[in-house]
């Protein structure tokens, strides 16, 4: 099972409004879909996607995407009677998975019907095997601590702690930047945070430049 890949882009092409893109990891080509925003003007450019490998009876699909919650997120769509990978791509092409989970808390289903493909029968079963599973910040929260204690946020750690790893930086050096990374998000205040926008990488790419400079930091 692929779950993420790290790689140069060969090749990027349009096919029925669906984009796709070869990669090329340890001297093996994958074609793999993925949404329509990511960026592509640069061939040779090194990027990192989330994986979600679907198999078949006679054929396998790659589906990649940026943000570890927009992969997710499109895995607990799949979960849903009726929903297909295709559908889940055009859902999360047209709206953002915050845009997404803020009409199920607010019980915006004409958001969610306005996608092709995706009737009010559908919709119905969306909201009502989605809505107890998503989770939202509060807006104008003043609780310090209130995104360390936040178990999605626990598993994007646990994520960067392996990343890390796989780049083979030292165990000793991975935690302190964790640690030190953690510790700053305590300290500020939530319209902080949400302008930082926290997902796997913003934090990774924070994490990888305090550990090229780990000497002022930890001496």
């Amino acid at each position: 099972m692929i779950s993420w890949i790290k790689g140069e882009i060969i090749s990027s092409w349009l096919q029925n409004q669906k984009l796709f893109l070869l990669i090329s990891c340890n001297g093996v080509g994958y074609e793999i879909q993925t949404l329509n925003s990511v960026e592509t003007d640069s061939i040779e450019k090194i990027i990192t996607l989330w994986i979600e490998h679907i198999r078949r009876e006679d054929s396998e699909f790659l589906f990649g995407f940026i943000q570890k919650e927009e992969r997710d997120f499109f895995r607990d769509l799949l979960k849903v009677r009726g929903i297909g990978p295709q559908i889940g791509m055009s859902l999360l092409n047209k709206y953002s998975v915050d845009e997404v989970k803020t009409s199920l808390i607010k019980k915006n289903k004409d958001l969610i019907s306005s996608v092709p493909g995706i009737g009010n029968k559908m919709t119905e079963r969306i909201f009502l095997e989605l809505k107890n599973k998503i989770t939202v910040v509060e807006e104008g929260s003043n609780k310090k601590g209130n995104y360390n204690d936040n178990e999605e946020i626990t598993f994007i750690f646990k994520d960067i702690d392996i990343a890390l790893r796989s780049l083979e930086y030292p165990i000793k050096d991975i935690k302190n930047t964790i640690n030190l990374i953690r510790s700053d998000f305590s300290k500020k205040k939530s319209t902080e945070l949400n302008e930082y926008k926290i997902n796997f990488e913003n934090i990774l790419k924070e994490a990888i430049s305090i550990l090229e400079n780990n000497d002022s930091k930890f001496g």
